[in-house]
Order: structure tokens, then C-alpha cells, then sequence
């Protein structure tokens, strides 16, 4: 008569199953708790090449595009009057105190005149 053994294999099968699930239920939740960030700092920043467009977004929420003040309408119009917007390479820097909604508004500009390389100038924590 052969001696009975408990089968430990589908046992870990389950367990891994389930952890898998709860770190993905995590990693769903985390999002919607919001994070709150300070720009323009960042511990991974690195040089980029020239800019080719640069928008400012000053304290008071000001914008300034290639030195010269504009409106969201106003870089709505600049970026559409470019050659290929697609291709345009735009750098968004923010000051510290800049709000997250200034931010989104100016990106949101861009992408609805077709830039789709947005990059956001920060400055090296050390």
C-alpha cells in the first residue's frame, strides 16, 4: 500500500496566483490616490539637445514662448503654422510653483496642434 503524500505544487500555483492579483489591484489603486509633485526638480534629469521650441510657464501663469509672451491661442496657432507638427520638438519649463493644471493646459495645446514629442525641463537634484 502506497503511503499518501499531500501535493504542495497546485498549493503554490494559488498562492502565486494570488499574489499577482493583489499586487495588480495595488498597483490600480495607486494612481487614483494622487501624488502630490513639486517641478521642476528631478533626481534622473539629463541634457537634452537644443530645443527647438521652448515654453515657459511663469509663477504668476504667464507663458511665455521664445522669449515673447503668448496665450495657449497663440501656440495653438504657432505650432500649427509649422511645417510637420508632428515632428516639432517642444520643451515645456515650469517654475517650482507652477500647478499641475497650468501644466496639462499648455500640454493639451500642444497636442491638439499635432506635436507629439513634449519633453519638460527640470533641473538636477543632487
Amino acid at each position: 500500500m502506497r503511503k499518501p503524500r499531500i501535493e504542495i505544487i497546485p498549493m503554490i500555483d494559488i498562492m502565486l496566483f494570488l499574489l499577482v492579483f493583489f499586487v495588480m489591484i495595488a498597483l490600480n489603486m495607486i494612481p487614483s490616490t494622487g501624488l502630490v509633485g513639486r517641478l521642476p526638480a528631478s533626481s534622473t534629469s539629463q541634457a537634452l539637445p537644443p530645443v527647438k521650441i521652448l515654453i515657459e510657464i511663469h509663477q504668476d501663469g504667464g507663458l511665455v514662448v521664445d522669449q515673447k509672451p503668448a496665450t495657449l491661442e497663440a501656440i495653438r496657432n504657432l505650432l500649427r503654422a509649422l511645417a510637420s507638427p508632428d515632428k516639432a520638438v517642444v520643451t515645456i519649463a515650469g517654475a517650482g510653483t507652477s500647478t499641475l493644471q497650468q501644466l496639462t493646459e499648455v500640454m493639451d495645446a500642444c497636442r491638439q496642434s499635432g506635436v507629439t514629442q513634449i519633453g519638460l525641463a527640470t533641473r538636477n537634484v543632487e
